[in-house]
């Protein structure tokens, strides 16, 4: 019996009721390309309407990133992943979700406790100490030294205002010898399940009162847990995906070992395109919205297909999607009821590919003497159907350079393709805008700028999230900043922040700002008209805001963590004091 099957019997023993997924395009949310999160699709029922299928529910749910698309054919990263959840809706609470999730590891997938470590939320200026956890797991036998208590990564909360609450995550140890004492920061260590408790409300002034209501909702991610279960640390040789990656060996005769990246993203691809062509909403390949990303996984696909050598023009999307719709549709209706749809729409995307591809590879051999200006990477785009990151990704192996801005903006129409499946579109990172989150917000860009200066001039941001304990702050990057990067950063930061320089605001063309230099994550999110915030000669960025007035208001920034957040990123978690 497999991961999916044993944490549905479990938790339909426990009184829960198996709810079907949702599909993978929302249904009447237009402010998401996809579901990305287990959760997504019960938002309504955790603010309170009432579930027809009662108050304990249980789980697999399809999700779909594609944000971190140049992440896929590291050893972690899919677009296409399931998520096991189950979900109180004010009945059961902390020492029954606590109980289950210690019961359902230990005596069911047979982990030793030894193995086992969690996280619990140590509490604030106006949340108390999940003292409740806490005391729940040292009762089920977990050691005092294997509970770390974090203000950070322990909270959630949907936005600015709402449910919100602690939340207590659970670690397992994937080497042989178990440390004695529980360090977070250790990659030996990796998160499996997070339980979220939904016991607080937040109103938009800051107040915080008590649930009368309370929830749980928790979301443990299948490829993970199977890959740490299984002992691998490539989860393209765990069983999810071994018969897939086998199969495109055999296809192209050439073994896994140094071939690794391009079978891990036509393995990757093909699946989530499988899934995006069977979900009910008819999502066909084009230049808009979710058939843009169907088209571009696709076609990505052929382009490493081609680099192992496998005849384009032979039948190997079909063998592959075949082996990936036979896995799955036992658990997925839609999977049986558009089998033909699916493979049809793989080959015609693949034929019309194929038809253009030669000839804009011709085309792109003619042009790549040189630096690749915008209007030429349209006409591949638009003559020949070259996506802008594959016109980029056949540069880079040729070290030239590709105008994508001016790609952008010949590009106008397609503002809403291809970037994030976040919700509420954009909305500039922040999870409120309070004073203190104001605060933190211009701090993420002083923490861009000495970025720049301190670590590379090629640094550029990837993401934010902002509360009103903490930043976090994603940014492009190589390698792990030295204990001198982090003290050169942080005192950059504060010197900017004593040398008290006011913070403008100017509204402008789009064109104009980029122009003038300033800098923007997700230029096609943003209108026509943009508002640029300067901080002195030190950063200039087109932003949502809201922004302090001077940097003199900020206060002492300090870095409390930094560490790997994808592929070529890096993440920075710092405070105001």
């Amino acid at each position: 019996m497999n991961l999916k099957d044993m944490f549905i019997n479990f938790f339909v023993s426990k009184g829960h009721k198996q709810i079907p997924s949702a599909p993978v395009v929302p249904e009447n949310d237009p402010s998401v390309l996809f579901n990305t999160a287990g959760m997504q699709p019960l938002i309504p029922y955790l603010m309170g309407e009432t579930h027809p299928y009662g108050t304990r529910l249980c789980d697999y749910q399809k999700c779909v990133r594609t944000n971190d698309l140049e992440s896929i054919g590291d050893t972690t990263h899919h677009t296409f992943f399931e998520m096991l959840g189950n979900w109180s809706l004010g009945d059961y609470f902390k020492d029954e979700s606590i109980s289950w999730s210690f019961e359902f590891l230990t005596k069911k997938l047979n982990i030793p406790v030894d193995k086992l470590a969690v996280t619990v939320f140590a509490g604030n200026d106006i949340i108390p100490f999940d003292e409740e956890s806490y005391n729940k797991w040292l009762s089920l036998g977990i050691k005092e030294s294997k509970i770390a208590k974090t203000v950070e990564d322990n909270f959630w909360i949907a936005g600015e205002s709402g449910p919100c609450g602690p939340d207590t995550e659970i670690f397992y140890y994937k080497g042989e010898k178990v440390p004695d004492v529980f360090n977070p920061e250790d990659d030996m260590w990796v998160e499996i399940w997070n339980n979220v408790f939904m016991q607080f409300y937040k109103d938009k002034d800051g107040n915080v009162t008590e649930l009368p209501k309370k929830n749980v909702d928790t979301g443990m991610g299948v490829e993970r847990t199977v890959a740490v279960l299984e002992g691998v640390n490539d989860n393209y040789k765990s069983s999810i995906w071994n018969d897939v990656i086998s199969l495109i060996s055999n296809i192209s005769n050439l073994p896994y070992g140094g071939n690794e990246k391009s079978m891990r993203v036509i393995a990757d691809h093909i699946r989530t395109a499988v899934f995006i062509s069977a979900d009910p909403a008819g999502i066909k390949p084009s230049n808009t919205d979710q058939g843009y990303i169907l088209r571009r996984l696709i076609r990505r696909a052929i382009r490493y297909a081609k680099k192992l050598n496998i005849d384009i023009n032979s039948d190997w999307e079909e063998k592959i999607a075949k082996l990936i719709l036979d896995k799955y549709k036992s658990y997925y209706k839609e999977l049986e009821d558009n089998y033909n749809v699916v493979l049809e729409v793989l080959k015609n995307e693949k034929i019309k590919f194929n038809r253009t591809l030669e000839k804009g590879l011709r085309e792109f051999m003619r042009v790549a003497d040189k630096d690749i200006d915008g209007v030429t990477a349209f006409h591949l785009f638009d003559t020949y159907g070259f996506p802008i990151e594959l016109t980029i990704e056949l540069a880079e192996e040729r070290n030239i350079k590709v105008d994508v801005d001016g790609f952008k903006n010949k590009f106008k129409e397609h503002q809403e393709l291809s970037r994030t499946a976040s919700a509420g579109k954009f909305k500039g990172g922040l999870a409120g805008n309070g004073e203190i989150e104001t605060k933190y917000h211009t701090a993420t860009h002083l923490l861009n700028a000495a970025l720049k200066v301190v670590v590379s001039k090629d640094v550029h941001q990837k993401g934010s999230n902002i509360t009103s304990e903490r930043m976090r702050f994603d940014f492009s990057c190589d390698h792990k900043l030295s204990d001198e990067e982090k003290q050169k950063t942080e005192e950059l930061v504060n010197k900017w922040i004593q040398e008290s320089i006011e913070v403008k605001c100017d509204e402008m063309k789009k064109e104009d700002a980029i122009k003038s230099g300033a800098e923007c994550m997700f230029i096609e999110k943003y209108p026509d008209i943009v508002t640029v915030y300067s901080i002195g000669d030190v950063s200039k960025e087109l932003c949502g805001g809201p922004h302090v007035k001077n940097t003199s208001e900020l206060g002492k920034f300090r870095i409390i963590k930094e560490e790997a957040s994808s592929a070529g990123v890096r993440r920075i978690k710092a405070v105001l004091e």
